[in-house]
């Protein structure tokens, strides 16, 4: 995922950049799962871990040794994102006659992997991650980080107070709310599976 003809702008010295890409290396796919769970489609999720990397690159000289690699390019991500998202707001929709709306266009995940012993329960798992995720970026974006940080990534209220940059009270309000909410998009969805079961 981490191009290096991109890193080549700003090169750290040769054991910063073996120690950075060793951290990336351990991280990478956890940082692309949060991208992907704070934006619901894989190409923007790429876009946004790239870009998190190599601002993480940039400033890898100013990382303090002994803090989380992690939670700092947590952070640098979720940054990105909320300002990716506003900008995304503010710039109004402009459809092309060529292409098919967003809406129609199924997005797939780019590897998927062999089911086909159990074809029924690849299905089913495919369709409740497809109806989580869209639960999810039905979330307001703060409650959905608060929520993905604490209930996929497993992280502590403290460690997403530090990743968010807002207070533990802030985080339980988050966490709580958009639990709630995630609840109530989920509910129809749970009903129809209890009613297929009975």
């Amino acid at each position: 995922m981490l191009q290096t003809e991109t890193l080549s702008l700003a090169r750290p010295a040769p054991d910063t950049l073996s120690e950075f890409e060793q951290q990336v290396k351990n991280y990478e796919k956890a940082f692309y799962h949060f991208a992907y769970r704070l934006t619901g489609n894989h190409d923007d999720a790429q876009d946004l871990t790239q870009e998190a990397l190599l601002k993480a690159y940039r400033a890898f000289n100013r990382f303090k040794p002994g803090t989380a690699f992690d939670r700092w390019v947590y952070q640098i991500i979720y940054r990105l994102f909320i300002d990716q998202y506003r900008k995304k707001r503010r710039r109004p929709f402009v459809a092309s006659l060529d292409e098919a709306p967003p809406h129609l266009d199924q997005e797939k995940p780019k590897e998927v992997p062999d089911y086909s012993k159990l074809p029924e329960d690849f299905a089913l798992r495919h369709e409740l991650g497809v109806t989580i995720q869209s639960a999810l970026l039905r979330l307001p974006e703060e409650f959905r980080a608060a929520v993905v940080l604490c209930d996929v990534q497993g992280f502590s209220y403290e460690e997403i107070s530090n990743i968010l940059q807002c207070s533990l009270g802030t985080v339980r309000s988050r966490i709580h709310r958009g639990r709630r909410q995630l609840r109530e998009y989920l509910q129809p969805y749970l009903s129809a599976e209890r009613s297929k079961k009975q």
